[in-house]
């Protein structure tokens, strides 16, 4: 009788098993690896910790770096020593004092009254017993409410970390007794850096534009970027942008262009053969929605302020014929242009025939005549400046209707300049809006999508928003609402701004074209909107 003497060898996914394992090899978190291995080289950890940010930025991987360096008996410079059995078994999840929870599928109270239990009982091996919980926000009431008490008075030899990607869910009473640490999405410079080293050491060929197209896909999440790598290598022996493009089932750049100069010249026909061929192709339409807005997005930067090539994101290769297509197009188009893509991105995600919806958006870039009324921030300024004169009488009387009213930020700031002395040509597009809007969403999501479709105007520091959602100025009359917003400015502009609202009235016309371009769809004759 013979034995096979062959082992199989169990492949393991890159992001697992480039898993950094100390706190040097952790990237784009310098504020967080500083203080944290500073507090264990010098014994001052806390009892309890938070971190919170979007996904793959490290947060459960710091968690249990600091679980092992608070107990590694050779801990050097607040860094594990990799080397002695507590680091080894802690990297292999066999060290029964560094125990790792999922909210998300233990949420129960009875889950947490478990934890307390066990948390009575000193450590077997290691100086303290770490909880590490993650996604911490999908607790039940009742649960956090078990947790409160222990996490309040734990044993001296307890430690908590609790992680989440929506903080805003974490009730105060929580948070308040945890050192709270922000994990920052990881720069795409640093994750093509990462992925061309990885790519290296794994014996993979990786072109460095594919590198940074991945960097760009994975929005700042490191996870993410070693997945589709994972995938692409699957794909094919040699990465490049061909092989990426087709491994996230993305459009290629060629498409996404080819679809950009038909809504310029105004050819609907050649938009929707683009769509349809990307269709066949199983291509994601909502992705598509997204990587349009994304590439209008570069063209109306491109159109404010040209100078500043940092806040694109696209090929460098691609920036010239960006810049050639955005010359082409006033500022105004471009917006609303936008604008439309933003709304079918929206109704996208619940749609029946996602291709429909993406169609007659394409029609709608490709057809819809710009109306000066909706884009210009003329009539914006008229009724702010009117409110602004009519304020004392307005107090006495019924207040207006929510679709004409404008609404203003509490009195922080002081406007620059008189509003009655200003004109509408004194204001000018607020270029950053895309970034405090998205730093507006990561601090007060529930919110932050009445926004949608939004622009802003400054002069000095007067910022004028204008909104499509009428829901917004009612949200804005609430004192922390203000708050959540100022704070998202001041984070992207670094001051604050005397800010004011309004809601502006659809374009009739526009309403017209709409239902027109939708009949158009249904019954499938050709259309032209003039």
């Amino acid at each position: 009788m013979t034995f096979s003497t062959e082992v199989t060898v169990i492949y393991k996914a890159l992001y697992r098993k480039w898993r950094p394992l100390s706190f040097d090899d952790v990237i784009s978190q310098p504020h967080i690896t500083t203080i944290l291995k500073n507090q264990i080289k010098n014994g001052r950890t806390a009892h309890a910790y938070l971190f919170t940010g979007s996904r793959g930025t490290g947060k459960t991987t710091c968690a249990r770096i600091f679980a092992k360096a608070v107990n590694c008996p050779n801990e050097a410079d607040g860094n594990p020593c990799l080397e002695c059995d507590i680091c080894h078994d802690a990297d292999v999840s066999a060290l029964s004092d560094i125990i790792e929870i999922d909210a998300a599928s233990n949420n129960g109270v009875d889950d947490i009254r478990d934890l307390r239990d066990g948390a009575v009982y000193t450590p077997e091996r290691c100086r303290y017993k770490i909880y590490i919980i993650d996604e911490v926000h999908m607790l039940s009431p009742s649960a956090f409410n078990a947790l409160l008490k222990i996490m309040e008075e734990p044993p001296e030899y307890v430690k908590f970390i609790i992680a989440t990607t929506e903080v805003h869910k974490v009730p105060a009473t929580i948070t308040s007794r945890c050192q709270r640490f922000d994990f920052r999405r990881i720069l795409p410079e640093d994750i093509k850096n990462r992925l061309l080293y990885i790519a290296g050491q794994e014996n993979l060929s990786l072109d460095e534009n594919a590198a940074a197209l991945i960097a760009k896909l994975s929005d700042g999440g490191m996870r993410d970027a070693l997945s589709l790598l994972d995938q692409c290598a699957a794909y094919s022996d040699k990465i490049d942008l061909d092989v990426v493009s087709s491994a996230a089932g993305i459009a290629g750049r060629d498409h996404l262009f080819e679809i950009i100069e038909a809504s310029v010249q105004k050819r609907p026909g050649d938009a929707l053969e683009v769509a349809d061929r990307l269709y066949s192709m199983s291509k994601d339409m909502q992705k598509l929605c997204v990587e349009l807005t994304e590439q209008f997005r570069n063209m109306m930067l491109m159109k404010v302020c040209p100078e500043k090539s940092g806040l694109l994101a696209c090929m460098p290769d691609e920036i010239e014929r960006l810049k050639s297509l955005s010359d082409k197009l006033e500022l105004n188009e471009i917006l609303s242009k936008i604008t439309i893509l933003q709304e079918c991105n929206e109704k996208i995600g619940r749609a029946l025939n996602k291709r429909v919806e993406l169609e007659m958006c394409l029609i709608k870039l490709c057809t819809r005549q710009i109306s000066q009324k909706t884009l210009d921030n003329t009539e914006i300024y008229d009724k702010i400046k009117q409110s602004d004169s009519s304020r004392g009488s307005a107090a006495e009387s019924e207040p207006a209707p929510v679709s004409q009213a404008v609404s203003q930020q509490e009195e922080q700031v002081k406007p620059a300049a008189d509003m009655s002395k200003l004109k509408s040509s004194d204001f000018k597009p607020l270029a950053e809006w895309t970034a405090i809007l998205e730093e507006f969403t990561r601090i007060c999501p529930s919110v932050s999508g009445t926004l949608a479709g939004s622009r802003a105007f400054v002069y000095k520091n007067i910022m004028l928003i204008d909104t499509q959602n009428k829901f917004f100025l009612k949200l804005f009359k609430v004192k922390e609402n203000v708050q959540q917003l100022d704070k998202a400015i001041q984070a992207v502009m670094g001051k604050q701004y005397a800010i004011k609202a309004r809601c502006s009235a659809a374009d009739k016309e526009d309403k017209k074209a709409d239902m027109l371009i939708e009949k158009a769809i249904n019954s499938g004759i050709e259309t032209a909107v003039e």
